[in-house]
């Protein structure tokens, strides 16, 4: 299998991955206004797993003679790890499914730097607490400018006319929501993952460089980045079934939508949910590749810096805060020097 073997390509690899989580809920705006969402994740959650089961089959899957096989991996794995995996894939899928809504309620320079920059603080605070690597007060100072970002994205987003109150505290409100869920999931996936055993029995994080090292051995029972990924997939795909056709039945906004309304739609509403899904998959995977080299605290917080790049998306290319009144653009520029500032903190803290 590929592994990560430097500090730069870990970073390379999480820069990868803030594009990828940041850019993938453009196409559900490319999808259309009338293929309603809640369809549209449908076809995420199958491109998710799809783009997931190609990196297991091909980099996980090299016969490089580094660590395991994907198949070797899969049937040597315990229980619980697994377990483990397939819990993220729930918890993902319903704060996920809670950020779709408040995309489509609020649009993504509001739902993306509140939720997934809320995310972004708890998550580095739980996989920091799991597992301390790189400089705390390093990681914590940047995590903080991130928090300062998300406030002053609020108050912007509160100054925009002609927006019904129920609606954005409606909008705001699942982003909240969606944040404190999505802040675990990586936590339990980190849980399944193996690391490597030396001969003193200390385990190490999953390197390259470890596994190279004398009496190193991948352990046993716990599973690598690509077979967990697959399991973590199908936790998706599986909880998907009953989250999101409850929220079919019973929508945060708008009439229930009927489930034969996915089979009336044409290949352009298909095709950008799979399209979506397979961007989200390919930043997961090498995220949580890149967790061997710079610790999962580190490439969780550099790859929910998403919130940055969606924030992009949303206010220059979609003009999500074009009718706001004059000073806003202050706010908005100031809320992107902050995340900026915590960002590089972030991948300082490892250096």
């Amino acid at each position: 299998m590929f592994l990560v073997e430097s500090y730069s390509m870990a970073v390379l690899f999480c820069f990868v991955t803030m594009l990828c989580w940041g850019s993938w809920a453009n196409t559900q705006k490319l999808a259309g206004k009338t293929w309603r969402y809640e369809l549209f994740y449908w076809d995420y959650v199958f491109g998710v797993v799809l783009m997931a089961l190609i990196f297991a089959l091909t980099m996980g899957n090299n016969g490089s003679g580094i660590g395991r096989s994907f198949f070797e991996d899969l049937k040597q794995a315990e229980c619980m790890p697994m377990l483990y995996a397939f819990l993220g894939g729930v918890v993902f899928n319903i704060a996920n499914i809670l950020l779709v809504a408040a995309i489509a309620i609020a649009g993504m320079s509001v739902a993306f730097p509140v939720g997934i920059g809320l995310a972004l603080v708890l998550g580095v605070m739980i996989n920091y607490t799991a597992k301390p690597e790189g400089n705390a007060m390093l990681l914590f100072i940047g995590v903080a400018f991130v928090a300062v970002a998300i406030i002053t994205n609020a108050l912007a987003y509160k100054k925009l006319p002609n927006q019904q109150k129920g609606v954005s505290a409606k909008g705001l409100t699942l982003a909240v929501a969606c944040g404190v869920l999505m802040s675990l999931f990586y936590f339990f996936v980190q849980q399944s993952l193996a690391g490597v055993a030396t001969a003193g029995e200390q385990v190490l994080l999953l390197t390259a460089e470890n596994l190279g090292k004398e009496g190193a051995s991948l352990q046993s029972g716990k599973m690598t980045p690509y077979t967990a990924n697959l399991i973590f997939a199908l936790g998706i795909l599986a909880s998907n079934f009953i989250v999101n056709t409850a929220v079919m039945k019973k929508p945060f906004v708008g009439t229930p939508v009927p489930i034969g309304d996915y089979f009336k739609g044409g290949f352009k509403d298909h095709i950008w949910g799979i399209i979506g899904g397979g961007i989200w998959a390919v930043g997961m995977t090498l995220n949580v590749i890149a967790s061997g080299v710079a610790s999962p605290a580190i490439s969780y917080g550099l790859g929910q810096g998403a919130t940055l790049v969606s924030a992009i998306w949303g206010v220059y290319i979609w003009r999500e805060f074009k009718t706001a009144p004059k000073g806003t653009e202050k706010m908005l520029a100031a809320m992107f020097a902050f995340f900026v500032i915590g960002i590089g903190l972030v991948i300082w803290a490892r250096m």
